[in-house]
Order: C-alpha cells, then structure tokens, then sequence
C-alpha cells in the first residue's frame, strides 16, 4: 500500500483527502507506541519514583540519586519524544545514544549482567530514526525560526 488519498465517506463534500497508512506505517507507530511506553513505564518510573532496585544499582555504579532522576528523566522525555511526529527521529538517536551508555555501563558496572537488553533497544531504535528522518528538516526550520524571533 502506498500513502495514495481515500476518499471522504461523505460523498460530494469538499473536504481534503487524508493520507492511508500503510500496513509498514502503522506496524512503525506501534513501536513507537510500545516503546514510549517501556521507556516511560518500565525503566524510567522506578528511577523517578527511587525504587530501591534502581537505588541499588545506581549506588553500586557510584553515581547517586543525581544521575538516577537525570536518567529517568531523559528517559520519559524520549519516551514522550518517540510520540511526537516532528521528534520522533532525534528521539530514538537520542535513546540509542542512553542505550550506547548503558550498555557500556552494564559491560563496566555490573559484569555484563542484562548487557544484551540496550543493544535488542538499539535495533527499533535505528529503524524509527531512519524511518522519520524526513521529519529532521522541519524540526531543523522550527529551530531556526525561533531563533530568527529570540
């Protein structure tokens, strides 16, 4: 399928076309959806709310609760990034870049315990960057007209 025009259901009205999705374009906002919300849910909530698990950890590594808000919030912000059509291809570089980190972290850190979990994230990761880059020009013109205003 191709993005092609569907007709209005109401026949004879003026209305513009809207574009079809196709099957590719829908099973790509599904992922996006699921990974908003792992990101969101799964791995930056424990950090934000300070469950202990995610205390431990990053107590272990040496960083502190500092890091941990920082990180868990980063991680909403992308996840709530991966939802928004003009972000959505700095956010998944951005949580591949969080996943690149974490990585090496679980590598250092924790002797590669769940080590393979950011490099499986990596994978729709790249695919939702590629897949919306198009979307980088407009975001680059936003960027620029407020700074033309400011």
């Amino acid at each position: 399928m191709s993005d092609t025009a569907v007709p209005s259901p109401e026949a004879g009205t003026a209305s513009a076309p809207r574009p079809r999705r196709s099957v590719a374009g829908i099973a790509l906002l599904a992922l996006q959806i699921l990974l908003a919300l792992f990101y969101g849910v799964a791995s930056a909530l424990p950090k934000l709310i300070a469950h202990p698990t995610a205390v431990e950890s990053f107590d272990r590594i040496g960083w502190g609760s500092g890091a941990m808000y920082t990180i868990g919030a980063l991680e909403l912000a992308g996840g709530i990034a991966l939802l928004i059509p003009v972000l959505q291809s700095v956010a998944a570089i951005a949580l591949g870049a969080l996943m690149i980190g974490a990585f090496i972290v679980q590598l250092t850190a924790f002797d590669g315990q769940n080590a393979a979990t950011p490099l499986v994230l990596l994978l729709p990761l790249g695919l939702i960057a590629w897949a919306r880059r198009g979307r980088n020009a407009e975001l680059a013109g936003l960027i620029r007209g407020v700074g033309r205003r400011g």
